[in-house]
């Protein structure tokens, strides 16, 4: 055990407690959760960020392909309010949230929706969108108000629960029992395919039971996209220094994907950031600076929503590129996706 551990446990601890008396009073039934009409899938986890709930919440969508309407329901972290809103493809970050907005982009055809309050907000997507096939909730593990169908459960391969803690101490922000209310766990970022003697191992340590299905989760990077191209720049990407920055939980994933490619220099900001300009002003001083030759400035997907329109700001001009990520399913992946459509296809609103 690290001194920080040891130091910060009876704060932990003391954490623990308050979590086991508000879940045993929804586990006997003394305060009531609401399971929706329409079929509900909540992408969760245990810890803080950096699990991949928004990749694997767009896996969910691409998997229902085809079964329109959907609609995705989150809080929108980092945004201005808590109030219901269904989100546009010319919202700002600051209206509805980095990664609601991401989603709507890469799938226009999705209803996406922000919310604080997940049963109420639940109630009015199932007024307002007709007929709609499937709600996929993003981070609603904790929401025990809300009873959703079926529950999807993220860990990750680097730090997964069991070798975790509660907070402070540690990075768990929920008791490990709460591993039962899962359906489905996936261990995410993994780095390849693990034997079945690596997943069986995987199975006794997470404390799945039997009927809680195990899948394992890689990372596919996209194509980078030029957003902005400089003058006399055609947008080729073969250039020998990448400037990424980043304001996403883990990076390193990327930047280890980046460094196949080119020198990497890698500027981070805290998850879900929001630029100043005096902060973009900087990373245009060192883009000017940092690496002889072509260049190129790198930045996700998500925190291209937070940047919005480059015109007038110091990144104006400069090649900027964005790169999307993608989750994929290493082991069985067309049971993953069966137990996704079963679920929509045999509810009960659907029968």
């Amino acid at each position: 055990m690290t001194l920080r551990r040891l130091l910060l446990a009876p704060f932990a601890w003391l954490y623990g407690a308050v979590l086991m008396v508000r879940h045993a009073l929804y586990d006997a039934g003394l305060v009531k959760s609401a399971r929706p009409a329409v079929p509900t899938i909540a992408i969760g986890n245990l810890a803080l960020g950096g699990t991949g709930k928004t990749p694997m919440l767009e896996l969910v969508l691409r998997t229902l392909e085809g079964r329109a309407p959907l609609a995705t329901l989150s809080r929108g972290y980092g945004r201005s309010g808590t109030d219901f809103h269904e989100v546009r493809m010319e919202d700002s970050a600051q209206r509805s949230g980095d990664e609601p907005v991401q989603v709507k982009r890469k799938f226009p055809e999705a209803r996406v929706f922000v919310g604080a309050d997940r049963v109420g907000a639940i109630a009015r997507i199932e007024q307002q969108v007709s007929g709609v096939k499937a709600i996929v909730l993003d981070d609603a593990l904790q929401h025990r108000r809300l009873n959703a169908g079926l529950n999807v459960l993220l860990t990750t391969w680097q730090r997964p629960w069991f070798r975790d803690v509660l907070l402070p101490a540690g990075r768990l922000r929920d008791l490990r029992s709460r591993r039962v209310c899962a359906q489905i766990v996936v261990v995410t970022k993994c780095p390849s395919l693990p034997t079945e003697e690596e997943m069986e191992r995987w199975r006794e340590r997470l404390g799945l039971a039997p009927h809680q299905h195990l899948f394992f989760a890689g990372i596919e990077y996209d194509d980078s996209k030029a957003q902005q191209v400089s003058a006399g720049d055609e947008g080729q990407s073969a250039t020998p220094g990448l400037l990424l920055f980043t304001g996403i939980a883990d990076p390193e994933p990327l930047i280890q994907h980046l460094s196949r490619r080119a020198h990497v220099e890698h500027i981070a900001f805290p998850d879900h950031h929001p630029f100043t300009t005096s902060e973009l002003a900087r990373l245009a001083a060192r883009f000017g600076t940092f690496a002889p030759g072509p260049k190129t400035l790198v930045t996700t997907e998500k925190d291209a929503a937070r940047l919005g329109p480059l015109t007038g700001t110091p990144l104006e001009g400069l090649p900027l590129e964005t790169i999307g990520m993608r989750a994929v399913i290493l082991n069985e992946p067309e049971r993953f996706a069966d137990l996704i459509k079963h679920h929509v296809a045999t509810h009960p609103a659907h029968r």
